[in-house]
């Protein structure tokens, strides 16, 4: 009987197994930090404008359109000051998945139910009270 390594390597999970249930499962997404809706407009905008502004090929494919038309519309938070705000907020609760985090910026519930109707895995992570406030404190931010 030989006891030699293997020589093979572990099949990685298909794509499409991530799952965002009571149980987060975000396969080969797991440690990558995520983005609000607003935090990726700003990011994507100012992509553009500095390739705009260097005379570069901004190369504005049909899906770069689609994306920022999709941030425009979707983006709760237009302002760079509103943005960060928020941004910080969120980064104050270090209890919660990066993932939770980008949810509740991009989703701006109202109610603590409806936020964890929305992203299940928030369910044994945070009381409601301390959710609501967190949503209270996102909503004084929203532009009026």
């Amino acid at each position: 009987m030989s006891h030699h390594a293997p020589t093979s390597r572990s099949r990685p999970e298909p794509p499409g197994a991530e799952e965002a249930t009571t149980v987060l499962k975000l396969g080969e997404f797991e440690g990558v930090d995520t983005l609000t809706l607003s935090e990726a407009a700003l990011v994507i905008n100012a992509l553009v404008a500095k390739r705009r502004n260097d005379r570069k090929n901004v190369n504005e494919t049909d899906m770069l359109i689609k994306t920022i038309d999709y941030l425009d519309t979707f983006a709760r938070f237009k302002k760079k000051e509103s943005v960060e705000a928020v941004e910080r907020l969120l980064s104050s609760y270090p209890k919660l998945h990066k993932f939770e985090r980008a949810q509740l910026g991009s989703l701006c519930c109202e109610t603590a139910e409806e936020a964890k109707y929305l992203i299940p895995s928030l369910q044994n992570k945070i009381s409601d009270e301390e959710l609501q406030e967190m949503l209270d404190e996102i909503y004084k931010l929203m532009p009026r």
